[in-house]
């Protein structure tokens, strides 16, 4: 018998027999088979298997429960097997931004909800043609990209601070606060 998934549903039989509710714990499990499976997460969020999209929307949230990112790449792992899979960017797309009391909550593109804080930092990268690319903590290193118009709401949110490299646009949650801008940026 023999633990190599021929399909995606078979890979989401092996999830679904995950134990317990709510996210389970991938960080704990080491199966022994290891693999690979055609399956790309696409900059933009889309998941695709062997070049088709995958648009059951239920299966793509079943397998962002199994995630998991390793030193060595991102990987869907269940108690049985763990496949290796392609991620252009990051895993999740932030789609939506709420400021609730002092927090900031983002709805990822697979229903996530997660609270900006300590633990769930936001950071922004500039690529090498200035453009910013913002990213926030969901769970275990894995990340979400903030979609281009969440990011217009956090820039509405931002205010500045006074920091040894001059003044920085940022946002506040959970007692955390992060910088949106590279310094004086937001002068010009």
């Amino acid at each position: 018998m023999t633990n190599r998934p021929q399909s995606l549903d078979t890979l989401a039989q092996a999830a679904k027999q995950a134990p317990g509710r709510g996210l389970p714990p991938v960080h704990l499990w080491n199966p022994a088979h290891c693999g690979e499976i055609d399956i790309v997460i696409k900059r933009d969020g889309r998941w695709l298997h062997e070049g088709a999209q995958i648009n059951r929307e239920a299966l793509v949230r079943l397998f962002s429960t199994v995630l998991r990112k390793d030193p060595d790449g991102y990987w869907l792992v269940t108690p049985v097997e763990k496949m290796r899979i392609t991620v252009e960017d990051a895993p999740f797309v932030a789609v939506r931004v709420d400021r609730d009391g002092d927090a900031l909550r983002f709805t990822t593109n697979v229903g996530d909800e997660v609270e900006a804080g300590p633990d769930n930092p936001i950071r922004v990268e500039i690529s090498p043609a200035g453009e910013p690319r913002p990213y926030v903590h969901v769970r275990r290193g894995l990340e979400a990209l903030i979609a281009r118009p969440v990011f217009y709401e956090l820039a509405e949110m931002a205010e500045a601070r006074r920091t040894p490299e001059g003044e920085v646009l940022g946002v506040a949650s959970n007692g955390a606060w992060f910088p949106v801008a590279p310094p004086e940026a937001h002068a010009a």
